[in-house]
């Protein structure tokens, strides 16, 4: 009996994309067939469904010591897909073991997006140290360093642009960060058109700072 294969393993803009939202939310089970993705933003996950083509139920659940069911879920098992997940450098109990990935450089900033809107933070603020000053970031984390590092050098490679990798103080997460320049030339890459698909109320908050300085994506 053949292995029963629901995803379609073929690189485009939207399955780049769905292997990011993969890498921040998403979960390798041990047995070798099942995969889940959960959020607590239920349009993620209906997009991680839209990107896959899955007509799986997205289900609710709560995390440990909670009561409340927080988070959407969707799983869904592929033994097809889940051995190539393995194969590009996924794996279980990803979260610290995560290293280098086989993304192709033409859906780079697709899966970046993914990982952007899975994990990613963008935050601006007005420096009250200088007038006129309106500053704004661009975040990527990870609770492995040697896949931040991956990240960093990718990025570097496709784009010219350094970021520098702090850690965070209270909790073992490593945070990739682009400051004002860098942040709006990495921005415009990962949005390179108004018909990816994205996380919409994130790239609203990063048009709405963008418009402070006079720019769009």
């Amino acid at each position: 009996m053949k292995p029963l294969n629901k995803v379609k393993i073929q690189w485009s803009p939207e399955f780049a994309y769905a292997l990011g939202l993969l890498v921040t939310d998403g979960n390798l089970s041990p047995d070798g067939r099942h995969i889940n993705f959960t959020s607590k933003d239920e349009d993620l996950v209906r997009s991680f469904k839209k990107c896959l083509n899955l007509s799986n139920k997205i289900g609710k659940k709560s995390r440990e010591k909670e009561k409340i069911k927080r988070y959407h879920v969707v799983q869904f098992g592929d033994i097809k897909f889940y051995e190539f997940l393995l194969k590009i450098g996924l794996m279980p109990n990803k979260s610290k073991k995560l290293s280098d990935l086989e993304i192709p450089k033409e859906y780079f900033f697709d899966f970046l997006r993914g990982h952007f809107d899975g994990d990613g933070t963008f935050y601006s603020y007005w420096d009250p140290r200088w007038k006129h000053s309106f500053m704004f970031y661009t975040v990527f984390v990870s609770a492995s360093k040697p896949h931040i590092e991956w990240l960093r050098r990718k990025i570097r490679g496709f784009s010219d642009l350094n970021g520098y990798v702090t850690k965070s103080r209270n909790q073992s997460i490593y945070e990739l960060r682009y400051a004002k320049k860098e942040s709006l030339r990495l921005l415009k890459k990962i949005y390179y058109s108004d018909e990816v698909i994205c996380l919409s109320r994130k790239r609203l908050k990063v048009q709405k700072a963008l418009a402070i300085i006079g720019e769009k994506l």
